[in-house]
């Protein structure tokens, strides 16, 4: 609720953050402008964040809550994540709108996008849509092994499922980035030794087909800094602290 406007607006993160009203053609050609924009100016690509929420269910219905069987599970005390999101992304609209891109990329020549997808559960078969042919993104990176578990099967799974669902699709893999705590504090077990993880996983990374995005002090071996609530600048972790401590620890060394 916007009390200067009187009107309600959707958001899928912060309240100072609402979404854009994709079904309007007038927006999507501002952004292809902003592109065309910079394109003029020499990038060489983008990265596209969270790219499959641009567009929202027209009817705007909410969301059914998860199965009581997942929600059982969830340990999370964002109320966000106790949704099955299928009506505010990952539609099928979004893809028009990713040709138009393309499209505008492809009249530049040797130019390229890598899309960020976050999609519970369905992943990986929502980047083979988003990277087959070539009408879309270049490549995209997913949430699927920047998360907690680390072993010998959970890396398999992942690779498994990718090389099942992508097809021509590609994919860009990634062990840390701004959103996640960095990787070798992750993965790294409490008698274990953060060096060996440290090397051991960008050797894997490296191995892995596809592209690679390295975040900044990962060729380091950089671990997850440790703030204090007044150090915070992260939104996210100044609302959900103490749960949630927020992007400081991995966006810092």
């Amino acid at each position: 609720w916007d009390a200067t406007h009187r009107q309600y607006y959707m958001h899928n993160f912060l309240a100072s953050q609402p979404d854009l009203n994709f079904h309007n053609p007038e927006v999507q050609e501002a952004l292809l402008d902003t592109v065309r924009f910079w394109l003029e100016r020499g990038v060489d690509g983008f990265r596209l964040d969270t790219v499959n929420y641009y567009v929202h269910d027209r009817w705007l219905r909410s969301n059914p809550p998860l199965a009581s069987s997942v929600a059982g599970t969830n340990t999370e005390t964002n109320t966000y994540l106790f949704q099955e999101h299928l009506f505010d992304k990952t539609q099928p609209e979004n893809l028009a709108f990713l040709r138009q891109f393309r499209a505008l990329l492809d009249e530049y020549g040797d130019r390229a996008a890598v899309g960020e997808i976050g999609d519970e559960g369905r992943s990986l078969q929502t980047l083979a849509a988003y990277t087959s042919g070539r009408d879309k993104l270049q490549m995209s990176y997913t949430f699927d092994l920047l998360g907690s578990q680390f072993s010998a099967a959970h890396v398999r799974g992942c690779v498994e499922a990718f090389e099942n669902a992508v097809a021509d699709g590609w994919v860009c893999w990634a062990f840390s980035n701004h959103d996640v705590v960095r990787h070798v504090s992750r993965w790294t077990r409490p008698d274990g030794d953060p060096d060996r993880v440290a090397k051991f996983s960008i050797m894997l990374l490296a191995c892995l087909r596809g592209s690679i995005c390295l975040y900044q002090g990962e060729e380091l071996g950089l671990e997850e800094a440790e703030l204090a609530y007044e150090d915070l600048r992260d939104p996210v972790g100044i609302r959900f602290w103490p749960g949630v401590k927020g992007r400081d620890g991995c966006r810092t060394p």
